[in-house]
């Protein structure tokens, strides 16, 4: 049985700080900046035996005036109504100031399991407000230092009476939801079916799927999740870089687990100055490598700018399924020839990811979420696909035959075989006489032959050229390819 954790306090009072030490890896934003984190962000927490989820959330401040800062405040009484328990977090250096004290108010109301937690406390200009905290009406208060991983042991009680509550009320909870993905895979012959060459892999449909939207400042992307998801789960607003963290939403499409990952818009590094900037680009930029599917969000004002066509060779690289998503459709008014223009430069400039998946949308209506769902279900299969050796090798030979690769220095070049060596995304390994001297237009002839053939168009292919000097799977009785 789990339990779920929220970590809740003005700003600036370490809260991110914990939430890392609780996650075990630094993927909360920290800075000395009040008013770092701004959406609410979840994960798996951890002390010693105990696993819990853990809600990390924006500085409360007590604003009601419809500003950035009014919106985030509504976040953190989201995650208070989610919790089950709720971590109240005070600096004990500075003592108890007035914004705890209203804070204290909220939790008061809130009816929940609260325990105060007076932060940065190892050394003895926090004894003062560990005297001072006892006046928000919470009991004593646990002396805590997130940095130095001071206090864990009186964090582990609370948690596992917790837990133990929640069984007694609730009997055992949902399986816990995987988050990293698998990638470059072998192929195992146990997730094959059938016999021999043709065998072909077999496809679980059902298992959760990671999936990260990225794009520029100001694209849409936190309006798209908040749409896919049917509640306002991160903030928005007109203002450009509000998300800060890369914020991991669960979440159920049609019986399965999507784990939706909504990250901070990346500009050209040239315009990127300040620091809390270059922490959520590179926040961002690492979670293209916990993904499988990627949604590159453009804005259909000003699509295929420089900084689109950076990020889409930067998936390609990682290796990573994408979907090219253009939002913002219901601002153009000239559909079927701006839809047009949009995929021939699509061809154009992204040649490296011939047949890649295009569609129009609009994150503020939900006009065609559907189709997204369907474009990254289809590529994640075609990123997940098994050619058998048999197949491969037929086309090979159709391939050579329609043309044969070029001769080098009057030698005629000879492919031997071709076999998938992995998958996610697929790569195959050609072994021919000479490989240093196959040409690169060659084998991109060959790359674009395989994802018509094969029905792999949009996904990263890799293709390794080997020396050889035979094939063993050549029968003496038959012709060798080329």
């Amino acid at each position: 049985m789990t339990v779920t954790v929220a970590i809740v306090g003005r700003p600036n009072v370490g809260k991110s700080t914990l939430f890392n030490r609780l996650v075990g890896r630094k993927i909360a934003l920290v800075d000395d900046t009040p008013g770092v984190t701004r959406d609410r962000r979840e994960a798996e927490g951890r002390i010693a035996d105990l696993k819990f989820r853990v809600l990390d959330t924006a500085g409360f401040e007590d604003v009601r005036d419809g500003s950035l800062e009014d919106r985030m405040r509504q976040q953190t009484e989201l995650a208070i109504r989610e919790a089950d328990v709720i971590l109240f977090m005070i600096d004990a250096r500075a003592g108890v100031v007035p914004l705890d004290e209203r804070f204290a108010q909220v939790l008061r109301r809130a009816g929940k399991d609260v325990h105060l937690i007076a932060n940065k406390a190892e050394g003895r200009e926090a004894q003062a407000g560990l005297v001072e905290a006892f006046r928000l009406g919470f009991g004593e208060p646990i002396p805590l230092s997130a940095e130095h991983g001071l206090g864990m042991a009186d964090l582990h009680s609370i948690v596992s009476e917790a837990i133990d509550r929640a069984a007694e009320a609730k009997g055992e909870g949902a399986p816990e939801i995987e988050a990293m993905p698998e990638v470059n895979v072998d192929i195992d012959d146990s997730e094959l079916e059938g016999e021999g060459e043709e065998a072909t892999l077999r496809w679980n449909p059902r298992r959760y799927l990671n999936v990260a939207i990225v794009g520029r400042p100001n694209a849409g992307k936190s309006t798209l999740v908040n749409r896919l998801v049917g509640e306002d789960r991160v903030l928005v607003g007109p203002e450009a870089g509000i998300t800060r963290d890369s914020i991991l939403v669960p979440w159920e499409w049609q019986g399965r687990v999507i784990n939706l990952v909504d990250t901070a818009g990346i500009r050209r590094r040239a315009r990127v100055t300040e620091k809390l900037e270059k922490l959520a680009v590179g926040d961002a930029l690492r979670t293209i490598q916990y993904a499988e599917v990627v949604v590159l969000m453009l804005d259909a004002t000003i699509p295929f700018e420089k900084q689109d066509l950076q990020l889409a060779d930067l998936v390609e690289r990682e290796g990573r399924a994408m979907v090219i998503a253009v939002n913002k459709w219901d601002l153009i008014e000239d559909k079927p020839a701006t839809l047009a223009a949009l995929k021939e430069a699509c061809e154009r400039l992204l040649p490296q990811l011939r047949g890649i998946p295009l569609l129009t949308l609009s994150g503020l209506t939900g006009r065609n979420l559907d189709r997204l769902m369907d474009a990254i279900f289809e590529i994640e299969k075609a990123w997940n696909g098994h050619v058998s050796t048999a197949r491969l090798n037929r086309w090979l030979a159709g391939m050579v035959e329609g043309h044969p690769p070029p001769a080098v220095s009057g030698r005629r070049l000879k492919l031997r075989y071709m076999t998938q060596a992995k998958r996610r995304p697929p790569s195959f390994i050609l072994f021919a006489s000479r490989p240093d001297v196959l040409p690169t237009s060659y084998q991109r002839y060959l790359v674009n032959g395989l994802r018509e053939a094969f029905a792999l168009l949009g996904t990263p292919i890799r293709l390794w050229v080997r020396a050889s000097s035979k094939n063993p799977y050549d029968d003496p009785g038959k012709r060798r390819i080329g």
